[in-house]
């Protein structure tokens, strides 16, 4: 399925104070909007991000996400975050609230397996406090909390059918489950988490850079971070061109291999699963089966970054070194950082791609393949 985080930004945040609306005010060394979009980026395909019109310059600040202008609503705003979406192929769309800043992964990806199965999943927490009604200041009741969830975001839904969903709501909902639930749609309940809350008041600010110095400051003294080794050689064979970091360069031979034989992102792949301690490219994608012949190297290279991201970590950043006689790398070498970048998700100046010979010694200096060492540091999100 092909997935796009909807991120809901258009609103002015009043009650949080200030002369900037919350989801452009800082938070930690970013800002809260910042964080939000960082919690989708290599979990889904596409990011669109519904801004207010007054915030068009704060708005164009955002690297690789979808703008659009928000409505009067919050519905009229997801609506037109929908509708960017039409033509573009999703199946499934999450959307998120950007003051909801500080997401765990595992709330994401739990939204995203539910819709494997379901056509709308949404995260939650039971309620296990007491509940009083109240007047005037004054307790008038109780309330049984037996059923009763705390919603939260992403909610997750097939994208045709909360597109229909929307089209056919009559009525101001408290959130898009409202909205699904009125059209029939199942919804299912995913584990939430307390780290998942809508940054609302002053105050709250405070909690979520509590939040940041609790995960930057885990085990207390001791900052979680990994580091990975990747090797790989291809030889050359038959052919008219390499495939090296993502980059198609001519040349006079081929790699050969089972996939397409990217040895710069094979390596990289090696070293972020070798980081996380989950083998290598052949323990995931075996050789052995066929589905994988000829296979594009980015399918392997994402697979590692968003299992890294499953597990609450995050690149820090990597090393590629290409080891060969010809071609020439050095050209091509920010064209294959970009092409890295893309697939993972991450800043550019996170990648590093460079090429060194052998001094014509070996199977490189003979010219008969290429090789390639890649390290990956990975930090716990």
């Amino acid at each position: 399925m092909t997935i796009a985080a909807l991120i809901v930004a258009a609103g002015r945040g009043t009650r949080a104070g200030g002369d900037t609306p919350k989801q452009w005010r800082a938070l930690g060394t970013a800002r809260v909007i910042d964080h939000a979009i960082a919690a989708f980026r290599g979990r889904v395909d596409e990011i669109v991000v519904v801004h207010h019109a007054e915030d068009i310059d704060l708005a164009r600040t955002l690297d690789g996400v979808t703008l659009v202008a928000g409505g009067a609503t919050r519905a009229d705003s997801v609506q037109a975050g929908l509708a960017a979406l039409t033509d573009r192929g999703v199946t499934k769309v999450l959307i998120h609230d950007a003051a909801r800043a500080l997401t765990p992964c595992g709330v994401i990806a739990d939204v995203i397996d539910a819709l494997g199965t379901g056509v709308a999943a949404a995260p939650a927490l039971a309620i296990t406090d007491a509940l009083w009604r109240g007047e005037d200041g004054h307790v008038t009741g109780t309330q049984d909390r037996t059923g009763l969830f705390r919603a939260q975001t992403p909610q997750g839904f097939g994208y045709d059918a909360i597109c229909a969903a929307h089209a056919h709501y009559d009525g101001a909902a408290l959130d898009d489950v409202e909205v699904a639930r009125a059209a029939g749609l199942t919804v299912t309940i995913t584990a939430g988490h307390e780290d998942n809350f809508k940054i609302t008041h002053a105050e709250d600010f405070a909690r979520a850079n509590a939040v940041l110095a609790r995960r930057a400051d885990k085990g207390h003294d001791m900052l979680d971070i990994r580091l990975g080794n990747g090797y790989d050689v291809h030889r050359f064979g038959v052919g008219d061109h390499v495939w090296l970091c993502g980059v198609k360069i001519p040349h006079g031979r081929s790699l050969q291999g089972h996939s397409d034989a990217d040895v710069g992102m094979h390596a990289l792949t090696d070293a972020i699963y070798g980081a996380l301690a989950q083998g290598d490219i052949g323990r995931h994608f075996p050789p052995s089966d066929m589905q994988w012949k000829g296979a594009e190297s980015h399918i392997f290279l994402r697979h590692a970054i968003e299992l890294a991201r499953c597990k609450g970590y995050d690149l820090m950043n990597c090393d590629v070194t290409l080891v060969c006689e010809y071609p020439k790398v050095g050209p091509h070498a920010d064209a294959m950082r970009a092409a890295l970048a893309g697939i993972m998700s991450v800043d550019l100046d996170r990648v590093s791609v460079k090429a060194t010979t052998s001094e014509k010694l070996g199977f490189t200096g003979r010219e008969e393949g290429i090789a390639s060492i890649a390290t990956a540091a990975l930090a716990k999100l």
